[in-house]
């Protein structure tokens, strides 16, 4: 992203997105240029470097066996993330799949919380009932965390169906974005869902985050149409570079404000990468080779390119952007030792919402028996 000196008195630089988006079906597109200081491409660099490691120490968990059961990283693809959210109105809602860790730390959560969650402690983020593919905050907007392909989907189109239900006529309404793989990009129920939402002129975003690979298979080996952001025919397409936060911004940025002001959804392709396999038992290199992840690593890294953007902008040099590493990692350290201090939840908290008795929170009922691996220790509720 080449940076021009903006001719005010102010810290901010203008950059250049020339060649960063695709469209279809679109009479307009995104600028080819965004504006940004200091401050905020730093704020941008912080998360994404506390993205990072906190999906690195999951790793180093995993593998210690502290996280048990299904776990599936982010790292490569932060810039998607947090673009998305730098676009979004906090009140917007976002679904996405079970690769959900980084979202669940935007929206509304911490280090602590998500990888308390992970490690089963009744503090995580979930109560230790979700473990890594089903975080959740209603407060903030966030609606998982989907543990199975493709079903966040619908449950998107349905939070964009009220949005444009409780919006008053005439007013920009908020947006739904459901987040999903290429693996999942050909399933019926995305079909479905995007015929209603068409239909209905919902402002809802099909967001493929397209990162090569659906689970081991490569996409020319699992899709016979791989320009994704075509694939919703009429509905329009805007393809954007996924390890370009600015790109991103940008983009999302533009199909927020088409989707609100009732033209209807859009699909959204993000071009990016993923490094770790589909999930912790998968290599990742039985598939591809390790020199194809290095020389993506060191050609298009998303926080390599933050980095670089800043120092080429005068925003920072490398050692200040060292020092702000360092501290991450020290910070990212603290919240895991936190977590690690939590406590097991009780089998009373774990069976606790098993059966409602009505609708209103929090009124429950146990089962009678609940059998666990160990027989000995299985639930009686009498």
């Amino acid at each position: 992203a080449a940076a021009t000196r903006s001719m005010s008195s102010s810290e901010v630089v203008t950059f250049d997105l020339t060649g960063s988006f695709e469209t279809h079906n679109l009479d307009s597109a995104p600028s080819e240029t965004i504006d940004m200081d200091k401050d905020e491409l730093m704020e941008h660099f912080k998360l994404m470097y506390t993205m990072r490691r906190m999906e690195i120490t999951c790793d180093n968990e995993y593998k210690a066996r502290n996280i048990r059961g299904f776990c599936h990283l982010y790292d490569g693809q932060e810039a998607v993330a947090a673009g998305i959210n730098a676009a979004l109105s906090p009140e917007d809602d976002w679904i996405t799949s079970y690769r959900c860790h980084c979202q669940a730390l935007i929206r509304g959560g911490s280090v602590s919380k998500v990888i308390g969650e992970l490690f089963g402690m009744v503090e995580g983020q979930s109560q230790a009932k979700g473990g890594s593919m089903h975080f959740y905050n209603k407060k903030h907007h966030f609606w998982g965390g989907a543990g199975i392909v493709g079903a966040q989907v619908p449950v998107g189109v349905g939070l964009a169906f009220a949005n444009k239900y409780s919006a008053k006529p005439g007013d920009p309404m908020n947006v739904a974005i459901a987040c999903y793989g290429d693996g999942a990009a050909n399933q019926g129920q995305i079909w479905e869902s995007a015929n209603m939402a068409s239909l209905w002129k919902l402002p809802m975003i099909f967001c493929i985050e397209n990162n090569h690979y659906g689970m081991g298979t490569s996409i020319d080996r699992h899709s016979s149409h791989s320009d994704y952001y075509k694939m919703g025919n009429h509905i329009p397409g805007l393809r954007i570079d996924g390890m370009n936060l600015l790109a991103v911004k940008q983009g999302m940025a533009f199909v927020r404000d088409f989707c609100s002001s009732g033209n209807g959804p859009m699909y959204v392709e993000m071009m990016t990468y993923r490094y770790h396999g589909h999930s912790m038992s998968d290599p990742g290199t039985t598939y591809r080779n390790r020199e194809e992840i290095a020389f993506t690593r060191s050609t298009r890294d998303p926080l390599e390119f933050v980095k670089k953007t800043m120092i080429d902008a005068g925003f920072a040099d490398a050692d200040e952007v060292k020092k702000v590493e360092k501290q991450i990692r020290r910070e990212v350290q603290e919240e895991v030792t936190k977590a690690k201090g939590w406590n097991r939840p009780s089998r009373e908290d774990l069976f606790k919402h098993v059966y409602a008795k009505s609708l209103e929170s929090g009124d429950f009922d146990y089962p009678d028996h609940i059998r666990t691996s160990d027989t000995a220790k299985s639930f009686w509720k009498n």
